[in-house]
């Protein structure tokens, strides 16, 4: 009696209150979904050319219960996706309610695949990544994996407005997982990803790989980065980092990997993927002079017709620091110091400033900070604690030594010095667009605070004039523009290594700057003198950009 009664309440409970739980699970027992891909969202740039596309591929799966000839479909299946038999038998002979054979293979192949009509085969259509400009900007516009979800650059740091939603294909199966014939299928139609506007304009990132790889190639250097940004609102034109790869293929080296273990492939794989502009940390050298100018002109410290004796060398507390120049500059005023670019001159401003003073520039030019650019791995600065900071450590950076700061970092406090004196944020995303045109969004990056006064700033941009017009950035002045900039040439840690970066940083015009331009070339043999190697980058690439861009030549 008592089974009964129990019984009896259990099939109550079944019935009245976890009938909709058992039902789901009877109606997942006789369906079976597979997911449609939706088109991801397209990368264009500031000229409307596509720089990251989608191409049609098929993905190729098996239902086991459905397939009524397994060895022609094993025979098929390895003729035209080109894999190993074992490969394709354990799969096909899987008993599971879908196996994946293949995903990203080419239409054409999923077309022949379908028109043989094996019952049991399943061929859906989806879509890969594809880059029209193969290595153009390769370390800004990242790629995608198998599962189409972007992994560097601005494939991930936009992944949200770029993925879109997938679809899905729902069938009905009787007990054994056979499709009912009569049943057919239901569709949630995939919604296509919206489209990012960039910045970057193809043009200027082709002239700049191209001045870049050459330099590269005639200096036999490790890498070199280049930069083009606005400094009246940080917009990027170009960020190039050479050697790029070949975003279509982003996983092979171009290098015998032979006797290398996955997890040393992998670490060449993420060294070659590195964005040096903003993924890696250098000592700026003399270009970080503009900094202490900027500080020392503000703070009333130093004046442009102040006076001063360069003997090669100043001494700091019980240092001997030496200028570039042995024999000294002799007597020089502040805009002569700064075309000659020399060290003591500017150790004397950091010293005027103190270490608390100078660390409250440090701070208010936003150098402790990152920059906020629109791309994953941003580096921070890495900078003396200031109550870590003695004269010595004062004096060094004041030149631009003993600490490192990212390419990005010096180029978006330099153009925000220059600009007039308000902070800019870097960054390529400009708006969002639906599939069809329409304009969604516009991504927005006003001006930040007051870093500089509009007197200073434009007391700087004639100093830095004079730098290039006569001095020791003479290599980047050309003809008919009025051009800014400033040279560097630091060594590498250690020391002992005998290793240089060599750098210049310019803009133009230097009355009212629409363009700023940053090269930084890593271990160059031979001749290593920013002047003699990075200006000249710079003024190719100007030469080729102010032009394009609508930049008129001063006509006196």
């Amino acid at each position: 009696m008592f089974t009964l009664l129990f019984l009896g309440g259990r099939l109550v409970r079944l019935m009245l209150f976890e009938s909709e739980y058992y039902a789901k699970k009877a109606q997942d027992l006789h369906e079976r979904e597979r997911d449609i891909k939706a088109a991801r969202g397209k990368i264009v740039d500031a000229t409307g050319k596509i720089l990251a596309a989608n191409e049609t591929v098929c993905t190729i799966s098996v239902i086991h219960n459905q397939i009524k000839e397994p060895e022609k479909v094993i025979a098929a299946l390895v003729q035209e996706l080109e894999l190993p038999e074992e490969k394709v038998r354990a799969r096909v002979e899987k008993r599971s309610s879908i196996e994946r054979i293949k995903t990203n293979v080419p239409k054409e192949t999923g077309d022949r695949i379908r028109e043989l009509g094996l019952a049991g085969v399943k061929v859906d259509e989806d879509f890969k990544r594809w880059y029209p400009y193969g290595s153009l900007a390769s370390k800004v516009l990242g790629f995608t994996g198998s599962d189409n979800q972007g992994i560097i650059g601005l494939e991930v740091e936009y992944e949200d407005i770029l993925k879109g939603s997938d679809g899905k294909i729902l069938t009905l199966t009787d007990a054994r997982g056979v499709e009912l014939e009569n049943a057919g299928e239901s569709r949630l139609e995939p919604v296509a990803g919206h489209d990012l506007y960039i910045s970057l304009d193809a043009n200027i990132q082709q002239f700049a790989e191209q001045a870049a790889e050459k330099v590269m190639k005639k200096k036999n250097a490790d890498s070199v980065s280049v930069i083009i940004m606005r400094p009246d609102n940080g917009e990027i034109l170009a960020m190039v980092n050479v050697p790029e790869f070949d975003l279509n293929t982003p996983f092979e080296l171009g290098t015998d990997t032979s006797g290398m273990t996955e997890e040393e492939i992998q670490d060449a794989r993420n060294q070659m993927w590195r964005n040096g502009c903003l993924n890696d940390t250098y000592e700026p050298g003399s270009t970080f002079k503009i900094i202490t100018a900027s500080a020392g002109l503000e703070e009333g410290v130093v004046s442009l017709t102040d006076q001063f004796s360069c003997p090669g060398f100043k001494i700091v507390e019980d240092r001997r620091i030496r200028c570039h120049k042995v024999t000294g500059h002799g007597g020089e005023n502040f805009v002569q110091a700064a075309q000659n670019s020399c060290n003591p001159v500017f150790i004397e401003v950091g010293l005027r400033l103190g270490v608390a003073k100078y660390y409250s520039y440090f701070e208010q030019f936003g150098l402790l900070k990152k920059t906020g650019i629109d791309l994953p791995g941003e580096a921070g600065t890495i900078m003396h604690k200031m109550e870590d900071m003695g004269q010595v450590e004062l004096a060094t950076v004041a030149f631009g030594q003993s600490f490192q700061i990212t390419p990005i970092q010096l180029a978006s406090t330099v153009s925000s010095l220059i600009n007039g004196g308000r902070r800019v944020t870097p960054h390529f995303g400009v708006e969002v667009h639906d599939s069809e045109g329409a304009l969604l969004e516009v991504l927005d990056y006003p001006l930040g605070e007051r870093i500089l006064s509009e007197k200073t700033s434009e007391t700087l941009r004639y100093v830095l004039e004079q730098v290039v017009d006569g001095g020791s950035g003479k290599n980047a002045y050309l003809e008919g523009y009025h051009v800014g900039g400033k040279t560097a040439t630091s060594e590498t840690l250690p020391r002992s290594a005998n290793k240089y970066i060599s750098s210049f940083i310019g803009f133009a015009p230097a009355d009212d700057p629409q363009v700023l331009g940053l090269c930084v070339i890593h271990n160059p043999q031979g001749v290593y003198y920013g002047g003699t190697i990075a200006a000249p980058v710079i003024q190719e690439i100007f030469a080729n950009i102010l032009p394009y861009l609508g930049i008129e030549k001063d006509i006196a």
